[in-house]
């Protein structure tokens, strides 16, 4: 028996078809509030002891701060459209400093604008940060032979082709450091197609990479409609997976944590049975939103082809090191280290692949905390799994090495917190959004069924969202013949 906690509010009116969300991140919550809001009743299960996934609000030194996912894209509408639906809209709020750099070859580099995902649309973009040598090579690319789209085929990696056309430097020192912060993976492995898809596309349709930036970009300014490009949450992204849980509960849903879900098996032809460690539910319909390891376990028996494919995905795993201190014995930080904080190139051989000056990126943890500077670096990316086995006190050193490197700092932290994400970002190699095609096609053979999550079409908070809104309208627009009823979207609202 699990040390199982069920939280549920009575709902309205007799239930309608019953569905089981099993994982209880932000794919599987933005499922279960899709699904409550049109009339379903749901029951969500989450292994773990609390809800959230890799959105994870916690404190140090008394202070507020995330343990995991701190931003989000807002010219993306989900994430943002759900924060204002569960009551969060008046504590969306932008970074304090959208300036940030590159630490590379031991100098702090303002990051430079005017590229995708690291990819320039101009050499002159990239002066600074690379050689001239470096520099010189982009600006050669319009003489290389044109792109040709058998190059590309039906995917290519992104580093590698980049590389290609533009020379390695601009891969290592710029795509490789902002690719790694996403996917904290490696670029010469990491699929253009899913990873950049528009930027894919363009550049099958034009005769030099460089102009397939400038045409990404020219669409992306007449799509803008101002505004910050990441927002944040007074009080951390965090609490948005809690806020989404409070509105499942006060609609009728039933989410448990500390429940782990053993077995998934047909029951009939239209319905399910979940069996967990405590007991055995029945439902009409099921949406696995949990990582693809245990995505793979769960449709073992149901659907080979779709597991085969889920164990093939790879994870990284990384370690997230928060420091707080006072602002009394901290010092004036050099210059250049005033934005909200750094990137570093893998190619320079740092321990740590990022740090974030909470404090001033973030007002609310600046007024959370006045008399603290909080801060936070990152270490690991897949392949790199040292880390994980490392004391908490080497990882704090070794931070601190880098940070005093970096930005002078000597002063030494009132608290540390270590956050391990062992696991925690799927990887999307050349081939992914074939794989991804193929797992839901097998998937859809099952009626009732559908999965959702960072593994399939995105890692951010938005496309998280998406992905369970989108497994959660797909499982109520499914026919069902066995009680004659439709469950779409409006009569189940009804």
């Amino acid at each position: 028996m699990s040390s199982q906690h069920v939280d549920t509010a009575p709902g309205s009116g007799p239930p309608a078809r019953h569905v089981v969300v099993i994982g209880g991140g932000i794919s599987g919550l933005a499922a279960a509030h899709r699904l409550v809001t049109a009339g379903a009743r749901v029951t969500l299960l989450e292994a773990g002891g609390r809800l959230g996934g890799k959105l994870h609000r916690g404190e140090i030194a008394g202070a507020p701060v995330d343990l995991g996912a701190e931003s989000m894209l807002a010219r993306r509408p989900e994430a943002v459209d759900l924060a204002r639906a569960v009551g969060l809209g008046d504590r969306l709020q932008a970074p304090a400093t959208s300036t940030a750099s590159i630490w590379t070859r031991g100098t702090l580099r303002p990051m430079p604008r005017g590229h995708v995902m690291g990819v320039p649309a101009t050499p002159d973009a990239l002066a600074g940060l690379l050689s001239d040598e470096g520099v010189a090579r982009i600006a050669r690319e319009p003489e290389l032979a044109p792109v040709d789209p058998a190059d590309l085929g039906d995917d290519v990696a992104i580093g590698q082709y980049v590389a290609e056309r533009l020379g390695r430097e601009v891969v290592d020192r710029l795509v490789e450091p902002l690719l790694g912060g996403v996917y904290a993976g490696d670029s010469y492995q990491i699929s253009m197609r899913a990873a950049v898809p528009r930027l894919f596309e363009a550049a099958r349709q034009h005769p030099s990479l460089l102009d397939a930036v400038r045409e990404v970009q020219a669409e992306a300014q007449a799509q803008q409609q101002g505004g910050p490009v990441f927002l944040g949450i007074d009080g951390g992204v965090g609490t948005l997976p809690l806020a989404v849980a409070d509105a499942v509960r006060a609609a009728g849903g039933e989410l448990r944590t500390g429940t782990r879900v053993l077995g998934l098996a047909r029951a009939g032809a239209d319905g399910w049975r979940v069996r967990t460690d405590s007991d055995t539910l029945t439902a009409d319909a099921v949406i696995i939103a949990t990582p693809a390891w245990s995505a793979a376990e769960l449709l073992s028996g149901e659907s080979p082809a779709a597991a085969s494919a889920l164990g093939s995905i790879e994870y990284a795993s990384m370690s997230l090191v928060t420091l707080a201190f006072r602002r009394s014995e901290l010092g004036a930080l050099p210059a250049g280290s005033d934005g909200s904080g750094f990137l570093v190139p893998p190619v320079d051989g740092r321990s740590i692949k990022a740090s974030t000056f909470s404090s001033q990126k973030w007002q609310w943890v600046a007024d959370g905390a006045a008399d603290l500077f909080v801060l936070r670096t990152s270490l690991g990316r897949y392949g790199e799994e040292e880390h994980l086995h490392r004391e908490d006190v080497e990882l704090v050193a070794a931070s601190l090495r880098d940070l005093g490197d970096a930005v002078g700092l000597a002063a030494r932290p009132v608290a540390t917190e270590v956050t391990r994400w062992i696991g925690g970002l799927p990887q999307y190699p050349v081939g992914h959004v074939a794989r991804t095609a193929r797992i839901r096609a097998e998937v859809a053979k099952l009626p009732g069924l559908r999965v959702c999550g960072a593994a399939y079409d995105g890692v951010g908070i938005p496309a998280c969202i998406a992905d369970g809104q989108r497994a959660a309208d797909e499982v109520l627009d499914q026919d069902h013949p066995a009680d004659g009823r439709r469950s779409g979207r409006g009569t189940m609202a009804s």
